[in-house]
């Protein structure tokens, strides 16, 4: 792997920190008129020491914490990352055993004192927006995808705070923020994946007042804890009749203590997760929220932050395969020269290069929509209004509304290229990127999860549509984002021309008369809408630069939308084949 600073090196990921993204908005709509800054001024909690008082120093902080963790990810974790896959996991007797040098990275991890991302400050966490959490997930999936998931999980507090009690809140959410506990998210069973609404794990209320669960979940990322850390598990169960649907379903926490792990999955990548088989045995289990929401609330509300992270994670492994072969092309000779001066290896260079811009650019969106809605709302709940005032706000009412269709038009895109861009890297190294020699083959195996778990592709497509349809209509929220958006930039003729492209898409979808013709081209509608808003996304941010670096931007999304021009024709061909 390559060795270095993967934040300060890269230089798509420092630019987007350094000059397109408008930190004024996302700062002020996390920090809420810096009240995190005054409380500290007013009363000196420890805890509040940290938070800025300005969105320079806010800025300059979410800096501090990015270098630190490009220093620890590219030259501590990268390192390792093939000796640990090669390790793998042990388990015996219901016990997981870890590699050393993947325990020794998350000590490394705690001491800089970046571990609790997703944490509150008030409760021992750095309390960053989500466009600096993706950053951080990506950058530490570049070194390992495997070591990156185990953080994330260490960071399933964020649900507990946001939706636990307050007793459950003190207890168990500044334990994870100090890395004490781990967390897990337990939904799938062996029967039952993506048919959540039907999953049959029961929990029943005994005479003293305590839940008891019963049944078995499958492929339970850390599960098991992590090394000598304890989780608690975050589990879905029916509390309801068995045909009661997703409104018979609750949420508990649950210890690991109190399971067992049956075994560990033996997979094709990510050796060092461990995906996991847990057993319910008459366990305690204590309610998280109201019974009876545990899907449609708490769980929903839990995945759209795990698809977000997996999108971060195949952003970051996509962007390990692109510079480990680009590092290779430049180095490999063939014919008398430099393979990466053959224009058939060029080119694919070229399109993994702008692929990875416009995957960044999408997740970078969809953080900014999930920072322009969510911790407003979050506030004001602090505050006592009313939920249903909260959802008249039209800020929140816009912002919510893009988070949802953008969350999952970027786990389906970033995913789905990152392993196109991976497969292309293999292909690029040659025979020698097929053996054990090079990172890439890792890198292949790793990344071939990640459009599949926490909702396939598929399922992304059918959480999408809805969104991509309703939202093209005449006063939809997709057509104003995009209307206002383009209004603020010079936007080229080749933009308009996709933009062009995804109205007939889109007419042409909307007239068909048949469900199951729908369900077959929704993929095609909403790729039609990813690659229009991507190229908006990077003709956006390449006029926020100047000089060279503009002009090379501007390239990279000239050559990104001439790609979608191709595309969008296509998928227009595959539409107009269902008119009947």
């Amino acid at each position: 792997m390559i060795e270095n600073n993967y934040f300060i090196e890269n230089e798509d990921l420092s630019q987007q920190v350094q000059s397109i993204i408008d930190w004024k908005e996302i700062v002020e709509s996390f920090e809420q008129g810096f009240k995190d800054h005054k409380e500290f001024e007013r009363t000196g909690a420890e805890e509040l020491a940290m938070a800025p008082s300005s969105v320079q120093e806010a800025v300059e902080y979410y800096k501090s914490i990015l270098e630190s963790a490009g220093e620890i990810a590219g030259l501590e974790i990268a390192p390792k990352a093939k000796e640990m896959d090669a390790e793998g996991l042990k388990y015996s007797d219901g016990k997981v055993i870890f590699p050393r040098a993947m325990i020794e990275g998350l000590t490394k991890v705690k001491e800089a004192g970046i571990l609790p991302y997703s944490i509150g400050r008030k409760f021992g966490g750095l309390g960053i927006p989500a466009t600096i959490q993706a950053m951080l997930m990506e950058i530490f999936s570049r070194a390992d995808g495997a070591f990156a998931i185990a953080i994330g999980c260490m960071n399933l507090a964020e649900t507990i705070e946001r939706f636990g009690s307050e007793e459950m809140i003190r207890e168990y959410v500044p334990k994870m923020a100090t890395g004490d506990l781990c967390g897990a998210m337990a939904l799938t069973e062996p029967n039952y994946g993506s048919d959540l609404p039907n999953l049959q794990t029961k929990a029943i209320k005994d005479s003293s007042g305590t839940w008891k669960i019963t049944g078995a979940k499958r492929f339970i990322t850390h599960g098991c804890g992590f090394g000598n850390i304890p989780s608690v598990i975050l589990t879905l169960a029916r509390t309801g009749s068995p045909t009661s649907g997703a409104r018979g379903l609750s949420f508990f926490l649950v210890k690991s203590g109190d399971v067992q792990i049956a075994g560990i999955e033996k997979k094709m990548g990510l050796h060092c997760s461990p995906t996991c088989e847990v057993v319910y045995e008459n366990s305690s289990g204590i309610l998280i929220g109201e019974e009876g929401y545990g899907l449609v609330r708490y769980s929903m509300a839990m995945m759209n932050g795990a698809r977000l992270s997996i999108a971060a994670q195949a952003l970051g492994i996509g962007t390990a395969a692109y510079y480990e072969a680009k590092k290779y092309a430049e180095e490999r000779e063939q014919f008398g020269k430099k393979i990466q001066n053959i224009p058939a290896v060029r080119k694919m260079l070229e399109s993994m290069d702008r692929e990875i811009a416009a995957m960044r650019a999408i997740l970078q969106e969809a953080s900014r929509s999930i920072d322009l809605y969510h911790w407003k709302s979050e506030h004001l709940k602090e505050a006592g209004v009313d939920e249903r005032e909260i959802k008249k706000d039209e800020t929140i009412r816009k912002w919510e509304k893009l988070a949802n269709l953008f969350t999952p038009l970027s786990k389906y895109y970033i995913t789905e290229q990152a392993n196109k861009i991976a497969y292309d890297g293999l292909q690029i190294h040659g025979g020698a990127g097929y053996t054990y020699d090079y990172d890439i083959s890792r890198i292949v195996r790793d990344v071939r999860i990640t459009n599949i778990y926490e909702g396939t592709t598929q399922l992304q497509i059918v959480a999408a549509i809805g969104g991509v349809v309703s939202g093209l209509s005449l006063k939809g929220h997709l057509r104003q984002y995009l209307d206002e958006e383009i209004a603020n930039f010079p936007s080229s003729p080749l933009l308009s021309k996709v933009k062009e492209k995804l109205e007939i898409n889109y007419g042409i979808y909307t007239s068909l008369e048949n469900g199951e013709d729908k369900d077959e081209v929704a993929f095609e509608l909403v790729e039609s809408a990813a690659r229009t808003i991507n190229g908006l996304l990077l003709e956006r941010g390449a006029n926020k630069l100047s000089g060279k670096r503009k002009e090379t931007r501007l390239a990279l999304a000239a050559d990104y939308n001439l790609d979608s021009m191709a595309i969008l024709e296509s998928h227009r061909i595959r539409i107009q084949n269902k008119v009947r």
